[in-house]
């Protein structure tokens, strides 16, 4: 009898979240007589980004964080963004900034990223931030890469000790830093992109994973039959396909050899904007 692999539910978990951080606000105003106050930074005009703004501007409000979005034009220079964020990180009532990607491709969003003031960054995409990661001692963590540990941090008989996790996908925001976190916790950790599907093996390190992590923009980029039996799943992918929300991984085939798994919506997603507005209450209680 094939057993299903339990679903790691993010949406149970965020809202677990943000009712601690509902109070932890409240007690904020009440000390400093003012909230914390998110500003997000947009340039140009992007369908998927007006998604997670309103998705940002409904969970800030809920939880009595002020918030702001500053549009800017299209043509902006690169110059004027950086003098636009320089008068954010001045402006001593905004505790968060993010700037929404993906932005116009004659600004460099690396050399952006410096500019953000580490105490005010909160995808902590400041190299500042990404360092204290490597040292462990990160007050401020990359949202989705914070999501996905929050997710291992809820199954209650995991050790993370010694475990032998996969991630596949390298970016900034959530490969690298991920990779990073999990070693922090003692975890061996190997690290999937590109150049190892363009070989073929791709198929060999997920088969030896205890945790896998995929996080690639590609749907069913892992089969179902990869899956090591037992391991846990955290798919990060978000792809739209035949009018359905689709990850990374196979799910249904998947799911049969699991033990824990993130459904596609519903998992990691959730949980990312509720790690968001964590980050902007921690920034807030950093600039006090």
């Amino acid at each position: 009898m094939i057993m299903a692999a339990k679903l790691l539910d993010g949406k149970a978990l965020a809202a677990k979240i943000k009712k601690g951080l509902l109070a932890d606000v409240s007690s904020l105003r009440i000390r400093y007589k003012r909230s914390p106050k998110l500003v997000s930074v947009q340039v140009g005009e992007d369908p998927a980004s007006e998604i997670y703004l309103k998705s940002q501007r409904k969970n800030a409000e809920a939880l009595g964080i002020e918030y702001s979005l500053e549009k800017l034009d299209a043509k902006t220079s690169q110059s004027d963004l950086i003098k636009a964020i320089d008068k954010l990180n001045k402006d001593a009532s905004v505790s968060g900034i993010i700037v929404q990607m993906p932005i116009p491709q004659h600004i460099d969003g690396k050399i952006i990223s410096r500019y953000i003031s580490p105490l005010k960054d909160i995808e902590a995409v400041h190299p500042q931030n990404m360092g204290e990661i490597v040292f462990g001692k990160a007050k401020i963590l990359p949202c989705t890469a914070a999501a996905c540990m929050e997710l291992l941090n809820s199954i209650d008989s995991l050790d993370l000790y010694g475990k032998e996790a996969v991630v596949v996908g390298h970016s900034e925001i959530v490969g690298k830093p991920l990779a990073l976190l999990l070693l922090n916790k003692f975890v061996t950790t190997t690290v999937c992109h590109i150049a190892t599907g363009e070989r073929g093996a791709l198929p060999d390190f997920v088969k030896k994973a205890e945790i896998l992590i995929v996080a690639c923009g590609k749907a069913c980029l892992v089969k179902g039959d990869w899956i090591k039996e037992g391991a846990i799943v955290i798919d990060v992918g978000i792809n739209r396909v035949e009018g359905k929300i689709v990850g990374d991984v196979e799910f249904d085939k998947a799911q049969e050899k699991a033990s824990y798994i993130t459904p596609v919506p519903g998992g990691v997603g959730p949980l990312t904007v509720a790690m968001l507005m964590k980050n902007v209450v921690e920034a807030f209680k950093l600039q006090q």
